[in-house]
């Protein structure tokens, strides 16, 4: 059987005023995930076969509850700037948590891992929010400015909103890939300032460090990758130019090759940052995972093509007692398609079980009167 490897939850580096609730609820958590380790597809077991066929196999999503379509919603997160959200509300919403799931690099809420998640956690008693990154599905309209990963401040004005106008009480934030990474900066940059109602957070493949990315997806191997990426980001740009003219200067566009050489012409001195070194570096949710002070779950497979599994400094993580990585030998990027489970017969999507698992394990093991 396919093992998954963990980093613990806890050891003798535990800081002495972490709650109970982390010591030792939250290695219960992780003691029930690893009951169920990733046992890749027979026929998928490198990288790229798992990262490629995640995203063409095929499947059914119920995006409604049966009675109402999902609700499309905005968020304003500052002035001027809206995201978009669609909603799938539980009769008694308030009665329910509530999960944001969003999507990586130029994908939207319609992305299928975002869709399986959705439909996995509403079935599960969840309400939930597919939430679309600054600008991304189809809403260009929203925001003068692009999205990028350093904009947490988004993810935060969501969860506050929620919180505050729609008094959920349990709220579950996360994201693939890019959002991935958002969501554990997020975390590490509030700590334990973070809204009282956000119970945990979740990351699936996340570039936790830019810099190592934008050099592993330059790979010969990873040709077809950033070939996608970057075909799409300048589908974009021109997209935002002609809304816009005069605020991207396309002049050398179509000669950029790289995701470093996009971020460098144009992400970085658009985000407010010196240059595509600094944007990497302060956007990286690398250094501030000691700071995370809600239990995050971070799925990531060794054999990810353009995520190296380096990034993830087994030490670091294991010194902090909020983190549970789950890290299996297979599984690509954002892949982690199973042989048959017996669990759940038809569907092999591991990572969003185990997501939806997750959140359920941290909510049933929360302190009362929370």
């Amino acid at each position: 059987m396919e093992q998954t490897n963990t980093v613990s939850a806890t050891n003798s580096n535990t800081p002495s005023d972490a709650p109970d609730f982390t010591r030792a609820r939250l290695r219960e958590i992780e003691h029930a995930l690893k009951r169920k380790p990733f046992r890749p597809h027979p026929l998928l077991k490198s990288g790229h076969a798992q990262t490629i066929a995640a995203q063409f196999w095929p499947r059914r999503f119920q995006h409604t509850n049966g009675r109402d379509p999902d609700e499309a919603r905005t968020f304003e997160v500052e002035p001027g700037v809206r995201v978009l959200a669609h909603c799938r509300w539980q009769a008694e919403r308030h009665a329910h948590p509530t999960l944001v799931v969003m999507h990586g690099l130029e994908g939207s809420s319609d992305s299928i891992p975002v869709r399986g998640t959705a439909d996995k956690a509403f079935r599960a008693g969840f309400n939930v929010l597919r939430l679309n990154l600054r600008t991304c599905g189809d809403t260009l309209h929203l925001a003068p400015t692009l999205y990028h990963s350093g904009l947490t401040n988004d993810l935060l004005a969501v969860v506050k909103e929620l919180a505050e106008r729609d008094r959920l009480p349990d709220i579950f934030l996360g994201g693939f890939s890019l959002s991935g990474n958002m969501s554990l900066k997020l975390a590490g940059d509030e700590g334990d300032a973070l809204p009282r109602a956000l119970r945990a957070v979740f990351a699936v493949s996340p570039p936790v460090d830019l810099a190592a990315c934008a050099v592993a997806i330059q790979r010969r191997s990873n040709w077809l990758y950033q070939n996608h990426f970057v075909t799409r980001l300048r589908r974009r740009l021109r997209a935002a130019h002609r809304l816009r003219p005069g605020r991207y200067d396309l002049r050398g566009l179509r000669a950029v090759r790289t995701i470093r050489e996009f971020d460098a012409r144009y992400t970085a001195p658009a985000g407010g940052y010196a240059d595509v070194d600094d944007y990497y570096a302060r956007a990286s949710a690398l250094p501030r995972l000691p700071d995370i002070r809600r239990p995050a779950l971070i799925i990531h497979a060794e054999d990810d093509p353009f995520v190296p599994f380096a990034s993830f400094p087994a030490a670091a993580l294991a010194a902090n007692p909020y983190l549970v990585m789950l890290a299996p030998r297979h599984g690509g990027h954002v892949g982690f398609l199973a042989a048959d489970p017996e669990s759940h017969p038809g569907d092999r999507f591991w990572a969003e079980h185990r997501i939806v698992e997750f959140c359920r394990l941290v909510l049933d093991r929360l302190p009362h009167g929370r």
